[in-house]
């Protein structure tokens, strides 16, 4: 076979150089062996690579065809290489990331271009499901991070990076009677009485209580059909002031106004892992990559 990964590297070398002497100091060789290389492989191709008629030897419309073609081979070899590298180094053939609904407008896709960047190989599969079905994929082992908030109890299967905090305000339709209330009038406890619209699994167990207040609840396991649902008048929820701002802007929600405290709840965001099996490099890697780009944001 005529094409190798040491022919191919020197034959664009000199291509990129101009001439067998700069080529060969770029490769650490004498000009010597790298005259000795292109001419095997022309002899093996039966093809004139380079007119050596003038001083410095001048590619051929032969060479120029092959370029494109030999750059790509040049660059799937350097992604194998980096990949093999990596799968020594412990990297996972594919990295599945659960992340709780209302976490995804939070800072994950730049860590995640960040390392896409780093290893092109590695596979990132991201799922969207309810915070207790995320958990739950994480211990069955159908995902290897979980982006969920603070969890009410402690888990030895779990380890976990704090990222930061998320401001959940509760929000209502502007049509929905209670949004029609004076402001300061509301409390708290009358959410008790207002259906509450809330992203969550069919098992509520291990949800934060907190963010389960009313006496009738509908669940959705969507950020979307939950916003859809408030929207339509149907109910309040609980929801990331950085999700809901701009539809307060533009007026289809308002934030409710309670006269007896303020309308936050911070809530830590944490990444999580399962402490029994081995994480790979993809996994450790995002889980830097966030910490630093929470900080930055922080």
């Amino acid at each position: 076979m005529a094409f190798s990964s040491d022919n191919v590297r020197v034959f664009l070398a000199v291509l990129d150089s101009g001439s067998f002497s700069a080529a060969a100091r770029q490769l650490g060789r004498v000009p010597s062996a790298v005259s000795m290389v292109i001419a095997q492989l022309e002899a093996e191709l039966d093809l004139q690579l380079f007119d050596r008629r003038t001083r410095e030897p001048r590619p051929t419309d032969v060479a120029r065809a092959l370029e494109p073609q030999a750059r790509q081979l040049a660059s799937q070899l350097r992604q194998l290489q980096a990949h093999a590298q990596g799968l020594h180094q412990g990297l996972e053939r594919q990295l599945t990331i659960a992340i709780a609904p209302e976490l995804l407008s939070a800072p994950w896709s730049q860590p995640l271009a960040v390392l896409a960047s780093e290893f092109p190989s590695l596979i990132v599969e991201v799922l969207s499901a309810p915070q207790a079905d995320a958990l739950r994929m994480l211990h069955a082992g159908d995902a290897h991070l979980a982006l969920v908030f603070e969890r009410p109890g402690t888990d030895e299967r779990e380890g976990f990076q704090e990222l930061g905090q998320e401001i959940l305000v509760a929000v209502i339709s502007p049509d929905h009677p209670a949004g029609q209330t004076r402001e300061g009038k509301l409390q708290l406890n009358d959410l008790i009485d207002i259906r509450q619209i809330a992203v969550v699994g069919r098992d509520t167990q291990g949800r934060d209580p907190r963010l389960l207040l009313a006496r009738h609840i509908w669940r959705t396991d969507s950020h979307l059909a939950t916003l859809s649902l408030v929207q339509a008048g149907l109910g309040w929820a609980y929801l990331p002031r950085s999700l809901v701002e701009p539809l307060v802007a533009a007026g289809s929600l308002m934030e409710i106004r309670f006269g007896n405290i303020s309308n936050e709840l911070r809530v830590w965001v944490d990444v999580v892992w399962h402490t029994e099996r081995a994480m790979g490099l993809g996994a450790k890697r995002f889980i830097e990559l966030m910490r630093q780009a929470t900080k930055e944001d922080g």
